[in-house]
């Protein structure tokens, strides 16, 4: 029997909460067994990998990509880190974007949408502290090497914790009393998050995931790239001046396990995550409309 798209999302998250140690820097064979697994599933969906190596305090890191479409001239990148920080399963940061990376990715070969650009699909390492922010980010190793080629980048789109969600009233909280009167107190949306400067992008992903969803979309757009609206991978493409947003269920700010133990398989709303990735692949397939 064919499995349902939460079924495939759990079992993604279910792998890689379960590597132990964890995946984080030091850990390399831990890593070694999360890329091995990406690249497999993706093989698996059809497409042909690439690993992308470099070298970060005397290690080996790398990213796992693929591409659908790569003959066109234009491409969309889709992005998720799959390292962990410290100690800990890290389900909602970030096993669920890379499962929900994966799905996406699956939807996309056996639909095979008729779509005008390439879709680069990039499994990130080393996002997490020590190397978030910096130059040896897998992220910025990537938008680097795209730069250097002189690719023709349509645009960037990150998830980063598509998992937490909650029906309780007042369950999302806010850093501020004016983003409290803007948005939902219900901790059952999933936030497009961007900055001005890449106002278009965000507005055209924003309506065309809004089209037909069974989850609330919300957009919150930042004047500028530090703090809040720069805290993934997306912000490695602004240095090389890509359209980028990144997909969150709000982080740290709704939910408590963040960067924690607690942040297990069994805190996840698997039906949510689904209807996140429906939304991403509606949104994707038309964006050339």
């Amino acid at each position: 029997m064919e499995k349902s798209r939460k079924e495939y999302l759990y079992e993604h998250v279910e792998f890689l909460t379960g590597i132990l140690p964890y995946r984080n820097y030091k850990n390399l064979e831990s890593l070694k067994k999360c890329s091995d697994y990406i690249s497999n599933k993706l093989k698996e969906y059809g497409f042909r990998i690439r690993l992308q190596k470099w070298e970060a305090d005397g290690n080996i890191y790398e990213n796992v990509i693929a591409n659908f479409q790569p003959e066109k001239t234009e491409k969309l990148i889709v992005g998720a880190h799959y390292d962990v920080y410290g100690d800990q399963a890290g389900a909602d940061d970030n096993a669920s974007a890379i499962a929900g990376l994966l799905e996406n990715a699956r939807l996309i070969s056996e639909n095979s949408p008729d779509i005008d650009f390439g879709i680069e699909f990039v499994a990130y390492c080393l996002e997490e502290p020590p190397f978030f922010s910096t130059k040896q980010m897998g992220s910025y190793i990537h938008a680097q090497s795209i730069h250097e080629a002189g690719e023709n980048v349509i645009g960037m789109i990150c998830y980063e914790m598509i998992g937490y969600f909650s029906d309780e009233p007042n369950s999302q909280p806010f850093p501020s009393p004016e983003l409290a009167e803007i948005y939902p107190s219900t901790a059952n949306f999933i936030m497009v998050v961007g900055i001005d400067e890449f106002s278009s992008f965000n507005q055209k992903v924003f309506e065309k995931m809004k089209v037909d969803s069974r989850i609330d979309i919300q957009l919150i757009e930042f004047s500028q790239r530090s703090g809040l609206a720069g805290m993934s991978d997306q912000s490695s493409y602004w240095e090389f001046g890509y359209d980028a947003l990144m997909i969150n269920d709000t982080s740290f700010i709704r939910n408590p396990n963040y960067h924690e133990e607690t942040d297990t398989i069994d805190t996840l709303d698997f039906d949510k995550m689904n209807e996140v990735i429906n939304s991403c692949y509606n949104a994707i397939v038309k964006l050339n409309e």
